[in-house]
């Protein structure tokens, strides 16, 4: 009689993985080929930092920096990772700030790209977006379809956002609908190229 469990799936004692074997890059000039149907993004791809406005209704105005990374692995979407942090009156910083993690990707007809994008983002406080959104030129333009919470999340309902590559930096303006209000402007940004 064998010692095995018919129960036990074989992969539960198989010997360690190597690390991801699959490159990803925020720089076109290494990894993996660009995708030809995010193309029309390839302006976005890199990692970009800078400063920024925001405020609600419901909070004081507030300055922050932020850290954008844009990347690809060669599949038909892109990575796009933010991490900002607050600011004092002297741009030294203060604390952690928002973050957020998410892909976008082109609406295809057949093996081609539209100017239709599709974006999904999710925050470590509980907001998951599904954006639906335009290309045209370097121009996206994003409005939600779907905004789904935690139990304990703030109460988000909707958002709009505004990206533009000009004069060769990254700007990008954020309205939000939460606690009550309607869109409302809520941030706003400016961040250059320091890679890719």
């Amino acid at each position: 009689m064998s010692d095995e469990n018919p129960l036990q799936p074989p992969w539960l004692n198989a010997p360690p993985v190597d690390s991801y074997p699959y490159e990803e890059s925020h720089d076109l000039r290494t990894g993996p080929k660009l995708h030809p149907t995010l193309d029309g993004l390839l302006p976005y791809i890199g990692v970009w930092r800078g400063r920024g406005r925001g405020g609600y209704p419901t909070i004081e105005d507030f300055d922050f920096a932020q850290e954008i990374r844009i990347s690809h692995d060669g599949r038909p979407f892109l990575c796009y990772e933010s991490r900002a942090w607050l600011l004092d009156e002297q741009s030294r910083p203060i604390r952690p700030a928002g973050r957020e993690m998410g892909w976008w990707r082109p609406v295809l007809d057949g093996d081609r790209a539209t100017n239709e994008w599709e974006a999904l983002m999710s925050t470590p406080t509980g907001v998951m977006e599904l954006h639906l959104g335009k290309r045209t030129g370097t121009q996206l333009e994003f409005a939600t379809d779907a905004v789904v919470r935690t139990p304990t999340a703030k109460e988000v309902t909707a958002g709009h956002r505004l990206f533009g590559i000009v004069e060769g930096a990254l700007l990008y303006a954020q309205e939000m609908a939460a606690v009550g209000h309607g869109l409302t402007p809520h941030l706003s940004a400016r961040l250059i190229r320091v890679g890719g």
